[in-house]
């Protein structure tokens, strides 16, 4: 059985995160974007765990996965996450490193509240930061239950993450010693793609996961992942998966040109570049020369063991998405995917023929009839990866376009 899969997002308890991330806004954007997995996000936080416990159910009994107990059905089902900040000093320097944990069981989940809350603050945020080091929390969570699902996320981002160029080191050995034969995956991140990753062949016997980390509903599964999973569908089921490296079809991407850290830069100096160009300024600001903000792709390169290109034997194949309702913005050229227009066009097509990811991916455009052509004509590009693309950096996220300002197609009318 066929499942589209986010395993990270977060709840309206997390910073700078929408107050519309309640668990039935959550089921309900799944519907219309078409996951049929997603993740619960910020278990470790009292008040969001109190809702978990209240709102859902178990699909069946020792399945792992749940369900909203209003739900018409379960074609969204919630699988128990959060993301956890460690800060430390280890003895090199202060680490800052985020990791995704998927829990079996909202029994093992309040365990391992329970023993966080002893000597951490888990109150103060949904994604909590706790003063340990990352194998000694590997450790202390598998000592609560070895079924516990951990992996490093957006491993390449240069600020909270395992490889990050600000606090992160140059292997997972490194960062997770004698646990690291608990870690089975890692996720890309936005700025990060699977070819990318492919090029460091220490992530080889891991699985590779694109998860959305939405901060709100509109972004869920602008990253996830496809895998197939046999009937019933279980919290077991997907960690064998994961653990096995099999069942895994594809992964939906983000383009990491998108993201807020791909390029190296200086956003004070309105300054970005490709790392060959910081390495000649020796990684220095051309304007104000203070440090640049090491992105993603200087990262990968200076890790590389292979060339820009290669592909693994078995490699999980993977496409690149541009979410329909900024597709419809720039084809109707309005500024804002929440605008009126935008999201009535959005919910037409919807409505007429069936969720985003399948509009994105599956639907034979010919049967578009009656859409505004330049929506039609910018999913078509979409596909074919014809886009313009000025990369972000320093925490500004890139700008992905479709059209040029001289493009033929914006100068038509819309339809009537």
């Amino acid at each position: 059985m066929q499942q589209i899969l986010d395993f990270h997002i977060h709840s309206r308890y997390s910073r700078a995160c929408s107050p519309q991330l309640t668990l039935a806004n959550i089921d309900a954007a799944c519907r219309i974007k078409g996951v049929n997995i997603i993740a619960t996000g910020d278990f470790t936080y009292p008040a969001w765990f109190e809702s978990i416990n209240k709102e859902l159910q178990e699909t069946f009994a020792g399945s792992g996965l749940y369900i909203l107990k209003t739900a018409p059905d379960d074609q969204v089902k919630f699988i128990l996450s959060t993301e956890v900040s460690l800060i430390y000093k280890d003895e090199v320097r202060v680490r800052r490193i985020h990791l995704v944990i998927h829990a079996p069981s909202l029994k093992v989940a309040a365990a391992l509240n329970r023993e966080l809350d002893k000597g951490f603050n888990i109150r103060s945020d949904g994604r909590p930061i706790l003063g340990i080091s990352a194998p000694e929390f590997v450790k202390l969570v598998m000592k609560i239950d070895a079924s516990f699902l951990i992996y490093p996320a957006h491993i390449w981002t240069p600020w909270f993450s395992v490889f990050g160029s600000k606090s992160g080191f140059n292997t997972l050995e490194e960062c997770f010693k004698g646990q690291t034969k608990h870690i089975y995956a890692y996720e890309t991140g936005l700025s990060s793609d699977p070819e990318m990753n492919w090029r460091l062949s220490a992530l080889d016997n891991l699985t590779c996961l694109s998860n959305s980390d939405a901060h709100n509903p509109n972004n869920i599964a602008r990253e996830a992942n496809i895998m197939e999973i046999s009937e019933p569908v279980s919290y077991q089921k997907i960690y064998d998966n994961i653990k096995d490296r099999q069942g895994m079809k594809m992964t939906l991407e983000f383009y990491p040109e998108e993201g807020m850290y791909h390029f190296d830069g200086h956003r004070a100096c309105n300054f970005r570049c490709e790392p060959s160009v910081s390495r000649k300024n020796k990684n220095l600001c051309p304007k104000c020369q203070k440090p640049l903000i090491i992105g993603v792709l200087n990262r990968v390169e200076e890790l590389a063991d292979r060339k820009a290109g290669f592909k693994p034997k078995n490699a999980v194949p993977f496409k690149k998405l541009v979410e329909l309702d900024k597709i419809i913005a720039e084809a109707l050229g309005v500024k804002g995917r929440a605008s009126i227009a935008v999201q009535k066009q959005y919910r037409s097509l919807i409505k007429d023929f069936g969720n985003e990811l399948f509009i994105l991916l599956e639907l034979d455009l010919k049967k578009l009839v009656g859409v505004d052509k330049r929506i039609v004509e910018g999913l078509k590009r979409v596909r074919e990866g014809r886009l313009l693309i000025k990369p972000g950096y320093d925490g500004e996220y890139g700008q992905i376009n479709i059209f040029s300002e001289d493009d033929d197609i914006k100068k038509q009318k819309p339809l009537l």
